[in-house]
Formats: structure tokens, C-alpha cells, sequence
């Protein structure tokens, strides 16, 4: 079974082995009966296995629904709130006083010298002070206010590039109430992309804040000519002599005290109207120069409806920590489904959320562990890390501790897929992993890229909480398919949410057909009222990925391939642009391969790279540093780190382990990498080689490797 492949190796006398299985067994025996009677877990079982989504008739092809969506999709989330600027004053007036948007405050900054030279910075941050509801609202009408003074007019673009912070879902609920239309850039793209998305949708203001003024606009600011107004979110920066004439910089602060003071008697006919655009998003895009997708207001309302109907019992008692980039569909859905139901949203960076953080300094608290959280979102590259970094840590225990850990570990999988919970493993062996994260966590909700079974069985066994898959697209403003709570399966993505609906399309070249058995499978398509306008000044585009049904019915042809199970869930089994048709005529999905060995704990990242032209696959790894270097040492290989990843012989070494791992994940031959690079240098956002979610830049990959490609390709191998 799939459980069975997935459980941790001990290496425990067998005839001990068998009295600790026995002791098992009797605990198991005599718990079994009080936690049927008092659990509630029989719901969820009962759930578990209950039918999720249907076809709509029985044609090939047909849409699936949800089965709480059958006869109608959901499209708005109270009754009357058909903008958002009229759902924030619903939750304003519902929730006055709740706390709403939460910051920590900096204590002390200070440089600390690494043993290399290289020069970190570190903080020590306080408790989380927060703005209530009201106080949220009066800083976004002062602020929206204040943009109107500067000569913002409404159906207008206005740019936001700025870290995720409280700030920038005051700014961005400013636009929403004066319909401005509110242009967002991830902050880690590179200069050329900015200013293409600043020149396109033709900005005079931009909201930023001062690090991201002095490292990314400075250079750029001189290629945006229409540029009158630079906004800082966090205080007056330091003067700046290279202006170009006519920009100028003010303060979020004085913006507002400028709102406050204005006159704002025919303020109403601002407001915006359900098709009207929110937000332009340009998407990293795993492909080319970004592009700005048009969401309308009640394609995020539909969409936010659509999540929130997955997250049970969502409320006031919620602690949202939002850390991810809010210039994401991903993290912006999630903050707006918090913002309507009454949550807390607590703000952090990658570089503050946990104890041993990067920025944070040795003995003082990340975010988590302030905050406690209840509700998180991750893209899986954040979960990979985890997973590995808890496994390098179980396996430099002592041999009783890690046996233990094993123990517990492979007993609490094979209750999980039973349906069963584990309250004394979770209380006694994982409160100590569940604490890295706060230790009060209920939903981890997932999307951005395919997550590994392995690391979502992790999550589920060592964060004793379900993680929630989630599928969708900054086209179908973040919304198509979340798995339940109570689904423990592995590897699907769930049914379609309540506000849109899913059906698959032949696609002949791949040889998937919606009418294969056991399951119908084909490219995705997603319909409904949350699938976008298209993209911002790219009628070609939006012609090529965008259709209307003879009903009216708008649907988004996603690329991806899927295919439906009995109950109605989706799981994602290729990718159209990942697909490479070899020399000799076999076709290898790049994501496969990449997917099978991701995991390793060898490799850190990997991107497959085949050509039409050539017969064999090949491959670009970031080893992980600590593995590679005890290989290395093993073989008896002395040397620099970048030697060790320059050198032919170690190159060989991995590939072993690579093969080793693609036999065991069934990979045909032609589908095995026969040669790799070793890179000594992490991908990240900033090198421009993956994207803000982590998910693979192949252009720039390839552009970047394309001297080691025509090494790798040189020769022919036999």
C-alpha cells in the first residue's frame, strides 16, 4: 500500500519488535471503544468516504459540481455584499472592536559577523500590537481619501509593490472602496519585469516601502516616465538626491492626514459595481515576461466564498499568520476569507516565522511561537523544508529516541488511513514538532505547486492537523478545488469549491480522454463566476486560454491535466507545457521526474531539462549541502564546496542515488536523467530562476544552464 511505502525505517531487534506490536495492539484494543463513543471522529469517516462532486448529466465530458453546489454555484458570501468594499463594512460592522491586523514591534536591530565575514542581520521583536476592525477601516477611507487629493481617480491603475504587511491591506481596501484599480507586483521580480508591469497599466503612484524604494525602484524609477508619486508605507525614507523632476515621495501617514482632512461630499458615485476590476496581477509566471491578470470584484467575492466553504467552524477564535507574498492570489484569498469572517491576521516574513529564522536571534521568538496561530498557508516548498529539516533532526538522535520517534510515527500513519486519531502519540511524541509552528494550528491549507504524499503525511502525522490541498490559478482568482478536512488521501487536490465548476477536455496529443477508465482524464477547465476578465492589454492571450460556452458560461482552459476520481475528487496528474517529446518518439513529463525525485533528501531542488533532439533526459540539482558533503566524504572526496559541485566523479555519485530513486518510483529508462549539474547555489525568488511560490522558471533555468546543457548534450551517450 501506499502508506506502507511511505513509513520510516528503524532498525529494531525483531523479537522486541514483536512485544512493542503486541503492547500496540492491546493499547489500540482497549482505547478503540472509549474514543468511538466520545470522539465524533465517526462523522468524519462517515464524510471521508461520502461522494464529494458529480457530473452535472452524463455525457463525456460533463462539468463536475460539488454536491452542495449541484443546482446552483455560489457566487456571493452575504446577501447584498456583491463588492469589496461593501463585504469589509459588513465585517466591519459585524466585528467593531475585534482585533483585526496584527504587528510585531521591533526592539532591537543589531549586525551579527558570520564566521565566513558575511554580515547578518538580526532582531529581537516584541508582542503583537494590533488594529481593530474600525481602526483598519477609518486608516483605508482616510488613505483612499488621501490618493483623491493626489489626483487618483477612480477606474484608474495604481501600483502596490511592498512586503506583505498591515499596510498593504489598508492600502489595498482603500482602492477597493474608490474603485481604484490596484496593480500588484511580486517585491522579489527583477527590474526589467517591474517596470514592464509599471509601463503597461501606465501608474503615476506606486506604494512601497523604503528597503524596497532604495533596492529595487531606485535603479529602475527613471525608466517608468509616467511616474508622478512614490507612497512609503513605513515613514519618511532618507533623502534620495537621484530623483528624476516631478516624482514625488509622501508617507502613507501624510496621505492619510490629507484624506482626513478633505472634503469628500459627492464621494458616492466612486463606488465600484460587481464587474468592475479589483486587482491586476502579474503573475511571476513560470514562463516569459509576467502578465497582469484582470480580477473583478465578484470574481475574488466568489472565489473567497467558494475557500471559505471548506474551512470548518472559521471564525473569531482564528489566528491567521500571513507571511506568504500578498501580491499572490493564494495569500490575498486567504486574508480576504479572514477578513470577512472575523480572524485575526497576524503579519511575519519567511525570514521572522519561526524560533530559528534567519533574521531572528538566537534566544529570542519567531512569529509562530508568539502569535500561536490556528490557521496557515504554505506553498510546498515551504513544507519540503520543514520535512526535511525535522528528518535531519530525527536522524541525529540517539538510537532509542529516533526508534521511538519511528515507533510512533508509522503507528499514527497507519490509524490516519484508517480514519483514526492518535491522542496520546500526538500529546506525548509531536508536541514537540507541532510547537515549531506554534502548536496550536488546525488547518494547513496548500497550494501554489503540487505537494509531495510523503511531506502532506508528514504535516498530517507530525502537525496533527489535516492539510488542505488546494488547486487553483491567479485565472480563476485562486478558487477551483480544496480537499475537506476529514479527506486524509494523498496526492489529490479535492472536489471543485462551491463557486465554480470543473470538467475535462480530450487532449489527443498526450493520449488523455475524458472517457478513459477507471477515470475520465484530460486538461482542466475551470468555469464559474470567479474565472477572470483575462489579461491586461493581451486580447491574443486571452483568446488562446479563455472561452464562453453557448450558456454564457466563461471557462478557463488551465494546461494542466487531471483526472476524477469516484468521489468526485481531482488530482493532478501532468502538465501540457511540461510534456517533451524525446528523439525517438517516447514523451517525458518533466514534472514527473522532478516530482519523483524532489524528495530526496540528497536534493534541495531539481529541474529536468529534455530536447526533441537529443534521445536522453538531463537535469539541473541544488544538493543539499550537509548530504552532499558527508557523500562526499564517504568517497573520499576532499574539497571547497564548489569543487565538490564542480567535480565530473561526484556528479556520477548522485546520479546513482537519482537512478536508485527514479527505479523506485517506476520511472521508465528514458524518463531516468543520464547526466546533471550540480549547482552550488540555491534557486530562489531573487535569482530570478523560480518563482515567489518556488515553482520552476524553465525559461530562465535553461537560459541560465545553457552552457552546461551544451556540455551535457555534447557528447552522445551510450
Amino acid at each position: 500500500s501506499q502508506a506502507a511505502k511511505m513509513k520510516l525505517k528503524h532498525n529494531i531487534n525483531p523479537v522486541l519488535l514483536q512485544f512493542i506490536n503486541f503492547i500496540i495492539f492491546v493499547y489500540t484494543f482497549v482505547t478503540y471503544i472509549p474514543w468511538y463513543i466520545f470522539s465524533g471522529s465517526r462523522q468524519a469517516i462517515a464524510k471521508a468516504k461520502q461522494v464529494k462532486a458529480k457530473p452535472v448529466n452524463n455525457k463525456p465530458g460533463g462539468a463536475y459540481r460539488s454536491v452542495n453546489s449541484l443546482h446552483c454555484l455560489a457566487s456571493v458570501l452575504y446577501p447584498g455584499c456583491d463588492t469589496l468594499d461593501k463585504v469589509f463594512k459588513y465585517a466591519k460592522t459585524k466585528f467593531k472592536d475585534k482585533k483585526l491586523l496584527g504587528t510585531r514591534e521591533i526592539l532591537k536591530e543589531e549586525d551579527e559577523i558570520q564566521p565566513s565575514g558575511k554580515v547578518f542581520k538580526k532582531v529581537i521583536l516584541g508582542k503583537y500590537t494590533w488594529l481593530s476592525y474600525e481602526d483598519v477601516y477609518i486608516k483605508a477611507v482616510n488613505f483612499g481619501n488621501g490618493l483623491a487629493v493626489l489626483g487618483q481617480q477612480p477606474k484608474t491603475n495604481i501600483a502596490i509593490f511592498c512586503e506583505t504587511r498591515a499596510e498593504w491591506m489598508i492600502a489595498a481596501q482603500a482602492c477597493f472602496m474608490c474603485n481604484y484599480q490596484l496593480v500588484t507586483l511580486y517585491a522579489t521580480l527583477g527590474g526589467p519585469a517591474i517596470v514592464h508591469g509599471l509601463n503597461e497599466t501606465e501608474v503615476t503612484t506606486i506604494i512601497t516601502s523604503k528597503e524596497l524604494m532604495q533596492t529595487k525602484l531606485k535603479e529602475i524609477v527613471s525608466q517608468v516616465p509616467l511616474l508622478r508619486h512614490i507612497i512609503t508605507v513605513d515613514g519618511k525614507p532618507t533623502t534620495w538626491s537621484e530623483f528624476p523632476k516631478g516624482v514625488i515621495v509622501h508617507t502613507m501617514a501624510s496621505v492619510q492626514a490629507m484624506g482626513a482632512k478633505a472634503d469628500t461630499g459627492n464621494k458616492q458615485q466612486a463606488r465600484p459595481v460587481p464587474s468592475d476590476i479589483a486587482v491586476i496581477m502579474y503573475t511571476s509566471g513560470s514562463t516569459g515576461i509576467p502578465k497582469g491578470v484582470m480580477i473583478s470584484h465578484c470574481n475574488i467575492i466568489a472565489g473567497i466564498t467558494g475557500m471559505a466553504e471548506r474551512i470548518p467552524n472559521l471564525g473569531e477564535k482564528d489566528i491567521y499568520i500571513g507571511y506568504l507574498p500578498l501580491a499572490h492570489v493564494l495569500e490575498l484569498s486567504a486574508e480576504l476569507v479572514c477578513l470577512s469572517h472575523g480572524c485575526r491576521i497576524g503579519y511575519s516574513s519567511p525570514q521572522t516565522l519561526a524560533d530559528q529564522s534567519t533574521k531572528i536571534k538566537k534566544g529570542s521568538k519567531g512569529d509562530v511561537t508568539t502569535l500561536k496561530p490556528t490557521l496557515m498557508a504554505a506553498v510546498p516548498e515551504i513544507m519540503d523544508r520543514i520535512y526535511k529539516n525535522v528528518m535531519n533532526k530525527v536522524n541525529e538522535m540517539t538510537s532509542f529516541q529516533r526508534n521511538l520517534f519511528i515507533l510512533a510515527y508509522n503507528y499514527k500513519m497507519e490509524q490516519i488511513s484508517k480514519g483514526y486519531t492518535t491522542p496520546l502519540c500526538d500529546s506525548l511524541i509531536f508536541r514537540k514538532v507541532r510547537m515549531l509552528l506554534g502548536g496550536k494550528i488546525r488547518i494547513l491549507l496548500c497550494g501554489g505547486a503540487p505537494l509531495s504524499a510523503a511531506t502532506q503525511r508528514f504535516m498530517n502525522i507530525c502537525f496533527c492537523c489535516p492539510v488542505g490541498q488546494g488547486y487553483g490559478l491567479t485565472e480563476s482568482a485562486g478558487a477551483g478545488t480544496i480537499t475537506e478536512v476529514w479527506d486524509y488521501t494523498t496526492g489529490r487536490v479535492g472536489a471543485p469549491l462551491v463557486c465554480c465548476e470543473i470538467k475535462l477536455l480530450n487532449w489527443e496529443e498526450g493520449g488523455y480522454y475524458n472517457t478513459d477508465k477507471p477515470y475520465p482524464r484530460g486538461e482542466i477547465l475551470i468555469g464559474g463566476q470567479n474565472v477572470t476578465a483575462g489579461y491586461y492589454k493581451n486580447e491574443a492571450r486571452t483568446k488562446k486560454d479563455f472561452t464562453v460556452d453557448e450558456n454564457g458560461q466563461r471557462w478557463l482552459h488551465t494546461g494542466d491535466i487531471g483526472e476524477f476520481h469516484q468521489d468526485g475528487c481531482l488530482k493532478i496528474i501532468d502538465r501540457k507545457k511540461d510534456l517533451v517529446k524525446l528523439q525517438a518518439g517516447e514523451y517525458v513529463s518533466l514534472g514527473k521526474v522532478e516530482a519523483a525525485l524532489k524528495n530526496l533528501p540528497l536534493v534541495d531542488n531539481i529541474c529536468v531539462y529534455a530536447s526533441s533532439f537529443h534521445s536522453y533526459v538531463i537535469g539541473f540539482v541544488v544538493p543539499n549541502q550537509k548530504e552532499l558533503a558527508e557523500l562526499a566524504r564517504k568517497k573520499g572526496f576532499k574539497g571547497t564546496w564548489e569543487e565538490i559541485c564542480n567535480s565530473p566523479e561526484m556528479e556520477k555519485e548522485v546520479l546513482k542515488v537519482l537512478a536508485e530513486a527514479a527505479m523506485a518510483a517506476n520511472l521508465e529508462k528514458f524518463e531516468i536523467p543520464v547526466k546533471i549539474r550540480l549547482s552550488p547555489d540555491p534557486w530562489t525568488p531573487e535569482t530570478g530562476l523560480v518563482t515567489d511560490a518556488f515553482k520552476l522558471k524553465r525559461k530562465e533555468l535553461t537560459a541560465y544552464y545553457q552552457l552546461d546543457i551544451d556540455r551535457m548534450y555534447g557528447k552522445n551517450v551510450k
